[in-house]
């Protein structure tokens, strides 16, 4: 939220400068995003006079000007303004001086059509002041010549932007944030006359009903409206303007303007609907299904009946608690008013904000709980500002519906300051700083029973109360006291997931592959695609209307990320991700993944086709299994694709039937048809809440390295076996056949053709022999391979091929 040091100062008494003013705010968790003096780039700027103004001799709309700008002597200056003309005053930039609105730097000596020109008279537009670009600013007879234009026009008002979090609805005001710093000590709050105004008569519209059947969302709580008739509406006090201009607002009218000074100032927000466009009674109701709104902001909106309108006889005149219409707008021709001030229901607002989409100061403030107090006297502050700047006559206000107010007694142990904070703070102190906040106190002793005001629903319990006194008495006074040093080795401080998940980065990364954080929600198709879509996982709120269910699994969000690169022309993607996936609402139903895609390959010379395959994905999740302590060769490899892996170029890792606990495999042509995508990509995925712990050893110490001082020696085998045989059982088999003296087995060749019978298949394996104690004769070596031929002839029912 931006304001002005001087509007701060108008409701805070302090003579602090805005460092101090920005050091304190931050202090007491106000965040200052920006201090910035919007006058500085102004400064070269100077009030100038149009001595002569004649048109230019080589065009119709330029006129060349002979200007005064107190520098002793005049100077040539052509100008395409049509309000430029002999006499005038206006502000002039030198060259050199850059131009904000216009993102350019003025040069010397420009020539214009053959007519020299040394500088520039400015609109309001080119100073970023306004939006008025249709003429140079003309200022008074009697402005002096050569005077800054910032300081002639009083622009030298420092604007602070400060963040706020969402339970402080509170300092969305400028006089929430000034009775804040009031209670830091950095002033005293000026108080503000909301008594009531006298009326001049009862008001022609009465009291809105409320037409909410039962069960209905009912957002609205209190109305508060007030009928001015007779106002000379027209464009604000030059004041105003410049106070909504500094913090980002455009002045409209001064109806309007008012209701944005009492939004900004107060945090309390306004609307005023131009009383003589309300067909007939106006009421508070749900809105129909189908029902459309011509918003403000020139959007027609489609409401339903989740939102609540202020509506007459031809519909919605506002979309309550979030934007008026722009059939009851006030203009400046506007001479009857009804002005309106609310009290809504803070999570109906945010839920019709998020469904149309529309932000605006009034949702923001309204989400965030404004106080309920200020519903009538916010009307009556209004009611001084209409008749002060308009004129008129306010009527009595109609009033309906009931303010809900929290009323939170805390039953609060002032000790709780020093356990939760560590700060030593008096009783007193503690006492004094909540007093100045707002809270009434009553007791003695070491508890006090606390009243919440009504502007701070986000204080319920006595940890917050200790907050508010810790942020006063300042953060940085909370002692640091260093952790007592252990006179033992320290104990696993992470979790068994959090280090799961910790090692999966490190190893996915150090294999080439980029992580990558994509949304939990997905739209339903895709869900459904990878096994989800449940409808007790669909969102009630998505944050967009695609992303409607939470994800099942992680290789949507990959496949989708991939799809983004490669419409950018990035083929050749690596991409992981390590996080949540749903596949029910129970907390079992939620776990943790590894997942990871890799597609387009190497291009360089030595790589063999340039495409990725099935055997990528599963050396990926074979070096994670490995990196977790699993050998992926001790676990069941099950020949079964996942339901979106090619039929046939993909498998399960598994400890049985029963416990899945990894796919692998080529993605399905018709999921890469989904993404857009070109394949084959190549993608796995592990459940890391599945993988067992692996088995403690004795001793966290590693055994002594023991080298065999005898050469190894290789002893190769073909196995004709039926096609349908894995190579893991044949590799299995062989290696127990002497666990002694086989140390490796792998697969070196694979062949179906000529020689071999139809249906079967020659698997060729290497089977490494480690000997340790003495050379191996002919006949151990001959027993050893009878043994493997023994032990894969058990397993697979195949013969040694000749």
């Amino acid at each position: 939220m931006k304001f002005t040091l001087d509007w701060l100062k108008e409701h805070l008494d302090t003579t602090a400068t805005a460092e101090e003013v920005g050091k304190a705010l931050t202090m007491i968790g106000l965040e200052v995003e920006e201090i910035v003096d919007p006058a500085e780039k102004l400064r070269p700027f100077v009030v100038a006079h149009v001595v002569e103004a004649k048109p230019h001799p080589n065009s119709d709309h330029l006129n060349v000007c002979k200007v005064d700008a107190g520098t002793g002597t005049i100077i040539d200056v052509v100008c395409g303004a049509p309000n430029a003309r002999t006499g005038m005053k206006s502000v002039f930039a030198a060259p050199g001086t850059y131009i904000p609105g216009k993102d350019f730097t003025l040069k010397a000596g420009v020539v214009i059509r053959g007519e020299k020109s040394d500088g520039m008279l400015c609109s309001a537009a080119e100073l970023e002041l306004s939006n008025d670009h249709d003429g140079i600013i003309e200022l008074p007879a009697d402005a002096p010549v050569g005077m800054p234009y910032v300081e002639y026009a009083k622009l030298g008002n420092t604007v602070i932007d400060i963040s706020i979090t969402p339970n402080r609805g509170d300092a969305t005001g400028v006089y929430g944030v000034a009775r804040d710093l009031a209670a830091f000590g950095l002033g005293t709050l000026k108080p503000t006359d909301m008594s009531p105004v006298p009326s001049k008569g009862p008001s022609p519209i009465p009291a809105l009903p409320h037409n909410f059947a039962a069960g209905e969302p009912k957002a609205i709580r209190k109305f508060a409206g007030r009928y001015f008739k007779s106002i000379k509406n027209g464009p604000s006090p030059d004041w105003l303007q410049q106070r909504l201009r500094a913090v980002g607002l455009r002045p409209i009218n001064t109806v309007v303007d008012i209701t944005n000074l009492v939004s900004l100032g107060w945090g309390r927000p306004l609307h005023a609907y131009d009383a003589d466009k309300i067909v007939g009674q106006p009421m508070l109701r749900v809105a129909k299904p189908g029902e459309e709104f011509d918003a403000l902001d020139n959007k027609i909106y489609a409401l339903d009946e989740t939102m609540t309108v202020i509506a007459d006889d031809q519909g919605p005149l506002c979309l309550g608690g979030i934007m008026g219409g722009i059939r009851s707008g006030v203009t400046e021709g506007t001479v009857n008013v009804l002005m309106e001030c609310a009290s809504w229901d803070p999570d109906l607002i945010a839920q019709t904000g998020r469904r149309t989409g529309i932000v605006s100061d009034a949702r923001y403030r309204l989400e965030r709980h404004v106080d309920p107090a200020l519903t009538e006297p916010g009307l009556e502050l209004a009611t001084r500002l209409m008749l002060e700047m308009v004129g008129g006559e306010a009527m009595e206000p109609v009033i309906s519906g009931e303010d809900v107010f929290p009323n939170t007694i805390v039953e609060f142990p002032l000790s709780e300051v020093k356990r939760l904070t560590g700060l030593e703070t008096s009783a007193t102190e503690i006492e004094a700083i909540l007093s100045r906040l707002g809270f009434r106190l009553e007791g003695t002793g070491n508890t006090r029973k606390v009243q919440v005001p009504s502007w701070r629903p986000d204080i319920t319990m006595k940890a917050d109360l200790a907050e508010e006194v810790m942020r006063m008495v300042g953060v940085d006074n909370v002692p640091t006291d260093p952790l007592p040093r252990l006179n033992h080795v320290a104990t696993r401080m992470l979790t068994t997931l959090q280090n799961r998940r910790r090692i999966a980065r490190r190893t996915l990364a150090a294999r080439g592959l980029d992580e990558a954080v994509t949304w939990s929600f997905i739209p339903e198709a895709e869900a459904r695609r990878f096994g989800g879509g449940k409808p007790e996982l669909k969102l009630a709120n998505p944050i967009a209307s695609e992303l409607t269910d939470m994800r099942p699994s992680l290789l949507p969000g990959l496949l989708a990320a991939a799809q983004r690169n490669t419409n950018r022309g990035f083929a050749d993607l690596k991409l992981f991700e390590v996080g949540q996936v749903f596949h029910s609402v129970l907390p079992e139903g939620q776990r943790t993944y590894a997942a990871g895609i890799r597609l387009g390959g190497s291009r360089h010379w030595q790589a063999q086709n340039g495409k990725v395959s099935v055997f990528d994905a599963k050396a990926d999740i074979a070096a994670l299994l490995d990196a977790m302590g699993h050998d992926i060769d001790k676990l069941q490899l099950v020949a079964e694709s996942a339901s979106w892996s090619h039929p046939g170029r993909g498998g399960r890792v598994q400890l049985g039937p029963k416990v899945v606990i990894g796919w692998f495999g080529e993605v399905h042509p018709s999921e890469l048809q989904a993404f857009d995508l070109t394949g084959p990509i190549a993608a796995f995925e592990l459940d890391l809440d599945a993988i067992p712990e692996p088995r403690r050893k004795p001793t966290r110490s590693k055994p002594a390295l023991k080298l065999s001082d005898l050469m190894p020696l290789n002893r190769d085998f073909a196995f004709l076996v039926d096609r349908d045989v894995a190579a893991a059982t044949i590799l299995k088999a062989a290696r127990g056949a002497d666990k002694a003296l086989i140390t490796d087995v792998g697969v070196f060749d694979v062949f179906e053709g000529k020689g071999v019978p139809e249906g079967k298949k020659s698997v060729g394996i290497a089977v490494t022999l480690q000997p340790t104690e003495k050379t191996l004769t002919d006949e151990e070596i001959d027993a050893v391979s009878q043994a493997v031929v023994a032990a894969v002839t058990k397993a697979t029912g195949g013969t040694l091929r000749t």
